[in-house]
């Protein structure tokens, strides 16, 4: 607990007004995380496109009174009379400050973990080997940035005697400042990937920055299976830390831990293990290397710390694949699920709720919790807290599991509906008892609750294929469109034709929690499903019909006119309903030829509207045609000043400027200067294109139904067309061309990832299966297979199909199951 004065002290701040005594518990980076609002510190980070600076009024007005500002602004604070507001030179590195602090006051033992690959998994696995022994801090999630690990170190407290904090990064010299806060005695370093490669260098480079963080530590925990890594820890250790342990496992005979035999079954590996003088028998519930890799770091920790591993074999035998992220699904009686049934703390729960907050704001909000693991006085803090923080949520039922819960139910009377239970067998039990309907259920629990048995029942049965949608790459992909935006450009985000296959309100909710100013549909019904799921966006219809006119005033949906007959229509409606200054958006063709008003046609469309200016004009735009082509530049050129031009001669004439958007996807890096006042994000929000550090968002997976030895000559699948030459496995998929995958793709012309390898199709792929040559790939029935992902791009399968990615994203049938997910 820290007052204001004790900030300013540490952060080398200055007290620009405010009380001085007033005591902060929780710091604040995004203003829609917020709980507590009475005992919060929102802290004003810096950032290209909007700044924290620009959230203080909403935060004051939601009740904060402490704040860590790096621009003065006397006017705004004028506004904020009694607020407690500090001054430093920079916002992001004052919250470092405070973090590392705050870690100097406590002598516990300290992991810290870093690496390419693993450090999520390696940390939960710790926590869930030890958490008997120890009372943990962790980080939450995946919190390993600038800013997610001082958040994370914030969370220590007096009862905890063992912390777990990953540390992540993407470019050079950025490990000092982690390693300042976290200091860990205990270093484990992960896989050393290709991951965030393009920062560095070169490996070696990455490798030293990732070393960085154990400058002061006591031990470091690592695999010898890189002899790169090996050699650059030997290099660390005699330039920067000589005192450092080094503990190693691996197969050389001098390792620490050494791994004697590896046999692998249909779903564990079996270890011998020489570990210190003893030799170690140990299985495990998984086959792939990378996860037998990262449960010997965490044996190894284990044997670090002086446990005994042959009484915690049992433990090991029970480690799972851990879901670390929050899944958006569909259930029974038009409910929609949010799974999060792997963790339980007050952290990882305000960002559940953030979550829960973003999706279908039509629906009832139903939470399901179970009981916080005991972790002393801080746990009754955290439940003192619970009953404010869900009603600020809007939670409407709550459904509680656990003795601890269950105690304390007179303190959740003002949630309208609530049920408590000791178990999850008690609740499975009057499951039959209780209605869902309508609802949007947050599942949020500790793992030892089994929460997932709940999931199971009230998740909506459909076959195996899912796209599978990353929330946390559509919002990365946001962050860098608005990097390149000039300052005050408008965002006009596509989610036409499902969200580019990916979704309607699902994708439509996160944009509009992510503050993008427009939205746009192709058709009326799309922008009425918006509405009638709660999006309160400004919605552009691109290609409405007359005949609908009525319904889009209804629903406040703002029409494209694009003809002077379509203008002559909507102007006599707006007459007859007697309504003046509609939002409409004109669409201008400037070399598309598609839809538009064309050059010549424009004084036409002027006297028009002059004869009956009976709408608002909000916009004018058009469609580039090949922005994306270097070979095309001049023609995008002319495009933009014959669309300038344009539009000035329409300003000129409405009496009033508007919204002038030209540059899609492409254009807004390749053409920065045709940003004018908004850009529209489409492909580039999904992840497909050229625009700098975008992300996939879409990954399309299926799973193998049955698999057959066959012969050479052996023919498979309708016409014979796959004929073998080779004896072959051959595996059949759950996915055909009523799903959405097209039929050119088979006979070898598209293939699929399984086990770190593309197979090729075999025969034509049916209505809803295809094959696949599984003949090279240890592959079992039930193994899942990835069409299209990180692994094996859409843009790939699309060039095998010779069509674009748009043809691909938006053919993915409807009856493929969608799933959401944060990591």
């Amino acid at each position: 607990m820290y007052t204001i004065s004790d900030i300013a002290l540490i952060t080398q701040g200055r007290l620009l007004q405010g009380e001085s005594d007033r005591v902060v518990k929780f710091l604040l980076t995004d203003s829609r995380r917020l709980s507590i609002p009475a005992s919060t510190l929102f802290i004003a980070l810096p950032g290209k496109g909007r700044t924290g600076m620009a959230y203080l009024s909403a935060c004051y007005e939601a009740g904060v009174r402490s704040f860590l500002v790096d621009q003065p602004n006397e006017a705004l604070f004028a506004t904020m009379p009694d607020a407690s507001i500090i001054l430093v030179p920079d916002a992001l590195h004052g919250l470092q400050q405070l973090a590392a602090h705050h870690r100097s006051t406590f002598a516990i033992q300290v992991i810290g973990i870093t690496g390419s690959n693993g450090k999520t998994i390696i940390k939960e696995w710790l926590h869930q080997l030890l958490h008997h022994l120890y009372h943990i801090v962790r980080s939450p999630k995946s919190f390993n940035s600038q800013i997610g690990v001082p958040l994370s170190v914030w969370q220590m407290h007096a009862q905890h005697d063992l912390a777990i904090f990953e540390a992540g990064i993407s470019e050079r010299n950025e490990m000092l400042r982690l390693e300042s806060i976290i200091r860990p005695d205990i270093g484990i370093l992960t896989h050393m990937g290709d991951a965030h490669a393009s920062g560095f260098s070169s490996q070696a480079e990455k490798i030293r920055e990732k070393l960085t963080l154990f400058t002061s530590s006591k031990v470091l925990i690592y695999a010898s299976t890189n002899q790169l890594v090996v050699d650059c820890i030997l290099a660390f250790k005699a330039t920067v830390n000589p005192n450092l342990i080094t503990f190693c496992i691996g197969k050389n005979p001098d390792d620490d831990i050494r791994v004697l035999d590896v046999q692998t079954h249909a779903d564990q590996t079996s270890l011998t293990l020489a570990v210190q003088q003893d030799t170690l028998q140990m299985t495990l519930p998984f086959t792939d290397n990378a996860s037998v890799e990262n449960a010997l770091l965490c044996l190894a920790t284990l044997v670090y710390l002086k446990q005994s591993v042959q009484q915690m074999q049992e433990a090991f035998r029970e480690l799972k694949s851990l879901e670390m992220r929050l899944e958006l699904k569909q259930g029974n009686h038009q409910c929609l699920l949010i799974n999060d049934s792997y963790s339980n703390d007050f952290d990882s729960l305000q960002i559940a709720l953030e979550f829960l907050s973003q999706q279908a704001p039509q629906f009832s909000k139903t939470m399901v919790l179970s009981d916080f693991p005991d972790t002393g006085n801080n746990t009754d803090e955290a439940y003192a807290m619970l009953p404010d923080l869900l009603m600020r949520k809007g939670i409407h039922r709550l459904i509680g599991v656990g003795p601890a819960l269950n105690a304390r139910a007179e303190m959740f009377k003002q949630i309208p509906t609530t049920q408590f239970y000791n178990s999850t067998d008690a609740l499975m039990l009057a499951l039959h008892q209780l209605s869902f309907q309508h609802e949007v259920i947050l599942i949020k629990g500790a793992r030892k609750f089994g929460l997932e048995k709940l999931l199971q029942q009230l998740e909506q049965k459909r076959h195996q294929t899912v796209l599978e949608i990353d929330l946390n790459a559509m919002r990365n992909n946001l962050r860098r469109c608005r990097e390149i935006l000039h300052p005050g450009v408008k965002m006009m985000a596509m989610v036409k034709a499902f969200g580019y296959g990916s979704g309607s309100h699902e994708i439509a909710g996160l944009l509009q929690f992510e503050g993008v100013d427009y939205l746009a549909v192709a058709y009326a019904d799309e922008g009425v499903a918006l509405r009638e799921a709660g999006i309160r966006l400004p919605i552009m219809v691109m290609n409405p019909n007359p005949s609908e006119f009525d319904w889009l005033m209804h629903h406040q949906l703002e029409p494209e006119i694009f003809s002077l007959d379509q203008w002559k229509q909507w102007s006599a409606f707006v007459q007859r309903q007697a309504i003046n200054d509609y939002p409409i958006h004109l669409k201008l063709d400037t070399g598309m030829h598609r839809l538009g008003f064309l050059l010549d046609q424009l004084d036409a469309w002027l006297q028009a509207f002059q004869q009956n200016p009976n709408a608002r004009i909000i916009s004018v735009f058009s469609h580039l045609v090949a922005s994306e082509d270097s070979n095309q530049d001049a023609y995008t050129e002319y495009q933009g000043q014959t669309f300038f031009d344009m539009a000035k001669r329409i300003e000129a004439v409405v009496g009033y400027p508007v919204l002038k958007h030209l540059a899609n996807s492409s254009a807004i890096h390749r053409h920065p200067e045709l940003q004018f006042d908004m850009v529209r994000f489409g492909i580039g929000l999904y992840g497909v294109g050229e625009m700098s550090g975008l992300q996939p968002v879409a990954t399309l997976k299926t799973t193998i139904a049955q698999i057959k030895l066959l012969k050479k000559g052996d023919t498979v699948g309708y016409n014979r067309k796959g004929v073998l030459d080779h004896d072959s496995k051959i595996g059949t998929v759950r996915i055909g061309y009523a799903d959405g995958y097209p039929r050119l793709l088979g006979n070898g012309k598209g293939s699929m990832w399984i086990k770190g390898k593309l197979v090729p199709t075999v025969g034509n792929v049916c209505m809803d299966m295809t094959m696949i040559d599984l003949t090279d790939v240890d592959a079992a029935e039930g193994d899942e297979v990835v069409v299209f992902g990180a692994e094996c791009p859409v843009q790939q399968v699309a060039q095998w199909a010779n069509t674009i990615p748009y043809e691909i994203l938006t053919g993915i049938a409807q009856r493929v199951k969608r799933i959401y997910f944060e990591s």
